[in-house]
C-alpha cells in the first residue's frame, strides 16, 4: 500500500492512531509519502532532542515513512547525509524507515512507477535574506522585526538549494527518459506553471523549477501528479491533486 499527504512541517500528529487508524494493518513493507517540508530535519547543527523523539516515533511506526524534500529543510544537513540505492533510485536514509526521496529519481513502490522531485521557491521572505555574519545583521533583524516583514537568515532559515541545480533537473530528464517518459505518479512539492495558474489566480508566481516541471507534465505520460507547498486540499485537475493534512490511499 501507498498513502500519500502533505506539508507537515514537523507536525506529525496526522500518523497517530487515532487519525490515521489505518496503519493497524499495516507493515514496513507499506508506505506514507509526505510531499516536502518534512521539517524533520530542521535543527541548525546536529539533531535536538525533540528531533531524535520525532524522527525515533516515526521509525517505530507500523509502516515506512518517505518525503521528498520542500523548502522548508535544512538542506545542510540533509544533503550531508551518504547516498544510498533504494528501489532504484537515490534516497538520504535518517533512519531504517524513514526515508529521504531525492530528486530526480524514479522509484519501483508497491509495483507503481514514481517519479520524485522536491524543492520549491519561499515566498514568505518579503524582508529578503539575511547573512548571520553581516555587521549590520542585528539592526536589520530588529527593524524587519518591529515592521513584521517575513525574512529569512541563510543556513539558518533558508538555503539556496530550495531550488535544483542543473545536474538534478538533467538526472530527473535522464532517468524519465530511460523510463519511456512514462510513470504512474509524479511526487513534487510545488507544481507546474500552467497547474499553478489554474488555482493560484496569479498569487504564486512561478520559477525555474516550476517552469521544469511544466515542460514535464506536457511530454510525460503519468496517472496521477501529487504535490503539496500550497497549503490546500484539492483535484485542480483530473490528474493533479493538491494536497496538505489529508492521508489518501494511492495504491
Amino acid at each position: 500500500m501507498i498513502y500519500i499527504t502533505g506539508d507537515c512541517h514537523r507536525n506529525f500528529e496526522r500518523f497517530n492512531t487515532r487519525n490515521f487508524p489505518e496503519q493497524k494493518e499495516m507493515t514496513k513493507d507499506d508506505y506514507v509519502l509526505i510531499c516536502g517540508d518534512f521539517g524533520g530535519i530542521w535543527n541548525k547543527d546536529t539533531e535536538n532532542k525533540e528531533e531524535t523523539w520525532l524522527l525515533d516515533w516515526l521509525d517505530c511506526k507500523t509502516f515506512t515513512t518517505l518525503f521528498i524534500d520542500g523548502n522548508h529543510e535544512n538542506f545542510d544537513r540533509l544533503y550531508a547525509y551518504p547516498v544510498e540505492e533504494w528501489h532504484g533510485g537515490k534516497i538520504h536514509k535518517i533512519r531504517p524507515s524513514v526515508l529521504h526521496l531525492m530528486r530526480g529519481q524514479v522509484f519501483e513502490i508497491a509495483e507503481k512507477k514514481v517519479f520524485t522531485f522536491g524543492g520549491a521557491s519561499s515566498h514568505d521572505i518579503d524582508g529578503g535574506i539575511l547573512e548571520s555574519d553581516d555587521p549590520d545583521f542585528k539592526k536589520k533583524k530588529r527593524k524587519l522585526d518591529k515592521g513584521w516583514v517575513p525574512y529569512r537568515i541563510n543556513h539558518l532559515s533558508w538555503w539556496e538549494q530550495e531550488l535544483p541545480s542543473a545536474e538534478e533537473m538533467n538526472e530527473g530528464y535522464k532517468n524519465l527518459l530511460d523510463n519511456d517518459n512514462t510513470v504512474d505518479f509524479i511526487v513534487s512539492h510545488c507544481c507546474a506553471s500552467g497547474t499553478l495558474a489554474s488555482f493560484s489566480n496569479g498569487t504564486y508566481k512561478g520559477d525555474i523549477l516550476t517552469e521544469y516541471f511544466e515542460e514535464i507534465r506536457q511530454k510525460v505520460k503519468f496517472k496521477k501528479w501529487f504535490f503539496g507547498h500550497y497549503h490546500d486540499n484539492k483535484n485542480v485537475s483530473a490528474q493533479e491533486i493538491l494536497l496538505y493534512e489529508q492521508i489518501i490511499r494511492i495504491a
